[in-house]
Order: C-alpha cells, then sequence, then structure tokens
C-alpha cells in the first residue's frame, strides 16, 4: 500500500501549501454559546444551532423518553424495518408548518438533496442553479444527469436569459437555490423566482437549512412576506435551529410518494432513530409556540453589525470577508486567543479570494459577548480588510 500512502501524502502536502489544509478540534459544546477547546473555555459564534433546542431540556427530555421506549437506532432502511410513528407524526409536523400536503424525512440534508434531484430530472432535463448553492445541490445535480447551467448569484434576469436560451429543448426543468445562503447569510429572491419559475413551467427546489426556525417567523425563506410563495420543494434540515439531526422536504402529496419510491438515499438508508424524530417534535413545539426565541438570533446578529457599522444582516450569519486564507486563519487564531470561536471559512467552501470569518449568533449569546466580539474584530483591522476585499 506503499503507492497509496505517497499518493495521500502528496495531495495533503499541496492542501497545507496553499493554507487549505482542515483539521478536527476536539471541543465540547455547552448548553449555552459557550464551548471548551485545549481546556479553556471560549464562546462559539461557530454554530448553527440558532435557537439552542439541542441542549433544551424538553427536546432532550423527549430524546431520552424515546431511547427507553424505542431503543437508540431504527434498525434498518425505512421501507424494510417499517415506518415508525415517530416519523409519522414528525412528517405531518413539518408539512403543516412549511404548508405543504406531505414531507419525507431523510437521514440527513445532504442525503436528501443527493437523492431528491436525481428523483426530479435526468438525461435530456435542464436544472439551473444558484452559482452559491450549497455542495449537495451541485451534487445531486450531477447526480442526475441532466443539463446543469448556473446562473449568478441571486440574478433573476440572468435565470431567466438561461430559461428563455434552453427551457424549450429540454424536457423538465428544475430551479435549485439555497433560501438562506449558508456562507454569506443573505436570502434566495424566492418570492420573484417562484414566479417566473412557473412562467417557465420550472420547478423552483429552496434549500431552507438556515432558514427554519428564524426566517419567516420560523417557517422559513418561502414565508419572507408572510403567506407562502409558491415554492413547490422546500427542503432543510433537521440540524440547524431544530438542533437535532436529520433532513426533509416538504411538497404535494403525489411528489413526496413518488420520492419515497425513486430517491436512493431514502431508499438504501437506515431511517432516522426514533431519539431524534422525538427531539426535532420537541423542538418545532417550541419554535412555534415562541416568537421571542425565533427572532432573538437576527437581533443578535443585527446587535453585530450595528456595532460595526455593517449592513444590516438578513440571518443570523454574518461574513467578514477577509479574502486569503493564511490571513483568514490568522485573524480566526488572533480571535481565539481573545476567547471567541470563530471559524476561517476557505476554499473550495468559498469562491477563490473570498475567505472568511463565518460568524454565526444564537439566541444564547449574550449581549456584552456580542459586542466584545465585534470590537476585537474591528480592533484587528478586519472590517477594513473585508471592504478592500469586497472592492478588489
Amino acid at each position: 500500500m506503499d503507492s497509496l500512502n505517497r499518493f495521500a501524502a502528496e495531495k495533503l502536502a499541496r492542501i497545507r501549501a496553499a493554507g487549505l489544509y482542515r483539521g478536527l478540534a476536539v471541543t465540547e459544546r455547552g448548553p449555552g454559546a459557550d464551548a471548551m477547546r485545549d481546556g479553556r473555555r471560549v464562546i462559539s459564534f461557530s454554530c448553527n444551532d440558532y435557537l439552542n433546542l439541542s441542549h433544551h431540556p424538553e427536546v432532550k427530555a423527549r430524546a431520552q423518553a424515546a431511547i427507553d421506549a424505542y431503543g437508540a437506532g431504527s434498525g434498518a432502511s425505512r421501507l424494510v424495518t417499517g415506518n415508525h410513528p415517530l416519523l409519522v407524526e414528525l412528517e405531518a409536523r413539518l408539512a403543516r408548518l412549511k404548508g405543504a400536503e406531505d414531507a419525507v424525512v431523510f437521514g440527513s440534508g445532504y442525503l436528501a438533496n443527493i437523492g431528491i434531484v436525481p428523483c426530479l430530472a435526468g438525461h435530456g432535463d435542464l436544472i439551473l442553479i444558484d452559482e452559491l448553492a450549497h455542495n449537495c445541490l451541485y451534487m445531486g445535480a450531477r447526480a442526475s444527469g441532466a443539463e446543469t447551467l448556473v446562473f449568478r448569484h441571486n440574478d433573476l434576469a440572468h435565470l431567466e436569459e438561461l430559461l428563455v436560451a434552453r427551457r424549450a429543448h429540454c424536457g423538465h426543468a428544475l430551479i435549485l437555490t439555497d433560501g438562506v445562503f449558508s456562507m454569506d447569510g443573505d436570502l434566495a429572491p424566492v418570492r420573484p423566482m417562484a414566479a417566473l419559475a412557473r412562467a417557465h413551467d420550472a420547478w423552483l427546489l429552496t434549500d431552507d437549512a438556515h432558514g427554519l426556525g428564524v426566517i419567516g417567523d420560523g417557517r422559513g425563506s418561502s414565508f419572507i412576506e408572510g403567506d407562502k410563495a409558491d415554492v413547490p420543494l422546500q427542503m432543510g434540515t433537521l440540524s440547524k435551529a431544530v438542533g437535532g439531526y436529520g433532513g426533509y422536504v416538504c411538497a404535494a402529496r403525489a411528489v413526496i410518494d413518488y420520492i419515497r419510491n425513486r430517491a436512493r438515499s431514502f431508499i438504501f438508508s437506515t431511517g432516522l432513530p426514533p431519539a431524534s424524530a422525538a427531539a426535532a417534535i420537541a423542538a418545532l413545539d417550541i419554535i412555534e409556540r415562541d416568537p421571542v426565541l425565533r427572532a432573538a438570533p437576527v437581533a443578535k446578529a443585527r446587535l453585530f453589525t450595528d456595532r460595526l457599522g455593517l449592513s444590516a444582516p438578513q440571518s443570523p450569519i454574518v461574513p467578514v470577508i477577509i479574502g486569503g486564507a493564511a490571513e483568514t486563519l490568522a485573524a480566526s487564531a488572533a480571535l481565539m486567543e481573545k476567547g471567541f470561536l470563530v471559524t476561517g471559512i476557505r476554499p473550495p467552501s468559498v469562491p477563490e479570494g473570498t475567505a472568511r470569518l463565518r460568524v454565526t449568533f444564537t439566541a444564547a449569546h449574550d449581549d456584552a459577548d456580542v459586542l466584545a466580539l465585534a470590537d476585537a474584530i474591528a480592533a484587528l483591522g478586519l472590517i477594513g480588510q473585508e471592504r478592500r476585499a469586497e472592492s478588489a
């Protein structure tokens, strides 16, 4: 196996030389915004548990009760072992929240998208995807075999131009976008995009992983303006604001039934454990009844941007763009020395030249800590770097 080891060592050397090496740092995450890394307490601004529900007593109690009643695992694929009643309940709850007829739950958001997209598009069909859409949407498009065209980020004119040029030459058409973009924190223009999709008989899928629970009064990006936008495929995860694990898509009943029959990542994957389903149901209970909690993460983000004179945030995600990978790692390390865990994001997670600190805010962040982080970033001169990177 010497050739395999040489192959890996050479690839790793190139990754390190480019400043793109990724290592796993042992970190214990606390019930609030605290974390323990290398034996010291830090305040994490790098977590997607926006409502801190993963540690909520009600959520934990429901998960523990499910383990006591049903065990730790689900045993096999849901089509083999059977459809657990907790998953039936969870899917009904998701569909109700998202204003859809039905829903299907997957093992993760990534599994959802690499399964859903090839179900709906294939050879002879057309996929149009936002250039900043999540990797799993791109992987789903690649697996489909459909003609795939990339439109400029949130550029409806470019999307329409591509539809006019290619729609008549293909069978079905599918438009893929994040509802809330995970690295920039901005929102897709969901409502006008949905209208454009319908005008060209294209099916719009929004990945709302970072929208559920915190955007659109907790119902996600389709509900930004109150009533539901005309989005036939609302996908999301249970691992961000819901605080657990799993993925889902909400759609018309026939569409969901078809996905259950054709999505390989559903058919050939073990079902979500009962504890995860129970935890998600409990989290949805809390989300639905607590508007103050739902609004808190974006309010914390706004406190941060106001302090630094940045544009108002559209979500709990605020990028501080630095540019270079090495400079970003240095900034992250400097903030760690001050007691703040803010992860540096580098290519290929973001485009070349846009490495950044991805700052995320949760309901549990103390206002004083939010302001202290903003002051630390200002003291490092990072906001000036951000503006220079944007204008370059």
